[in-house]
Formats: structure tokens, sequence, C-alpha cells
């Protein structure tokens, strides 16, 4: 297969899936090995940044998903008709950044950083689609463990968590008492 063919049936395979599909399934559809549908991938999204297109192919991880060009946000927003994304609060973006950087998460964990209860928010998080429940703790009571989704790399723009920025060393505050 010719990597004009690839671009073609990726291009088409991405279309119409609408979602994110991964790289081991795209490289068993097409018979090749997944670096090269990573690769192929790669040329055919530098291909729509250059040319402006109003698509860009994004990869999130081990997936591959055709999405719209963020510089046409608007007017996309406009012909569909759609409102602008919720933007989130300030405790939202706290747990979603403790899930982030320390998945998996259990709530306990998440309430212990924060200080305070945080179901509302992870609800409202897991209804947004940006964290999801990875599986149970194996300890007494089973609680849920928490990490973030494709929608959460797509969102921000990442292909990956390791892309995220390095948390800043933190010095002990003053007042707290080291034993």
């Amino acid at each position: 297969m010719e990597l004009r063919d690839i671009q073609g049936a990726l291009e088409g395979i991405l279309f119409a899936s609408g979602e994110p599909v991964s790289a081991d399934r795209l490289a068993a559809v097409l018979g090749i090995g997944r670096q090269l549908v990573f690769d192929a991938a790669a040329v055919l999204g530098d291909r729509y940044e250059a040319e402006g297109r109003g698509i860009r192919l994004v990869r999130m991880e081990d997936s591959l998903q055709l999405c719209s060009a963020p510089e046409y946000a608007d007017y996309i927003r406009l012909a569909l008709e759609t409102g602008r994304t919720p933007r989130l609060s300030q405790p939202a973006l706290e747990v979603l950044a403790v899930t982030a950087y320390f998945q998996p998460v259990t709530k306990a964990y998440i309430e212990q950083v924060r200080g305070v209860d945080c179901s509302y928010t992870i609800g409202l998080l897991q209804q947004r689609g940006l964290i999801e429940t990875r599986g149970r703790l194996a300890v007494p009571g089973r609680p849920a463990l928490y990490g973030t989704t494709p929608v959460f790399l797509r969102t921000f723009g990442i292909t990956s968590v390791d892309e995220l920025p390095e948390l800043p060393a933190t010095a002990p505050r003053e007042d707290a008492q080291i034993i």
C-alpha cells in the first residue's frame, strides 16, 4: 500500500468515525505497522495545517481523530448555532489539574489536596467527558479511581498528559510544622 493510499484511507476512516480511533485498530485494518500509521498521519496533519484547511488531524496518546481547526471555531459555532462552551470554574480547574497530574486518583485524594468536598465538581467533569472512572482501588470500600479522557486531551490541545507543564517545586510554608 502506498503512502498516498494509506493517507486516503486514514482520512476516510477518521472522517466517518467522528471519534478517536486507536492506532492499533487502524494498523490492523490497513494491514500496516502502527508506526507507519503515525508517520502517515503526521504527514497528512502537516498538510492540513500548511494549506490552512478547516480540519486538523489530532493525535491523542495512541489514537487519532479529525477535528475542526480552532481558528474557525467562531464560524462553526455560528453555522451550527451552538453557544460557547461553558468555561470551567476555578474549583473545576483545580479538580481537573489534580486528576491530570496524579491520575489515577480517588475522590478522597482530590479532597485531601483541595481541602473541600469535590463530589459535585467530579460529577460535572464526568458529564463534560473530561474525566472518567478508571477502575476501583483494592482497599475496603473500593473507591473509584479517576483519570482524564481523550476529550480532556483534545480540549487542552495536547496529545498526552506527559505534555502538561511541570509542577513547580513547592517549599514548605513557614507556618507548617515539620515532624
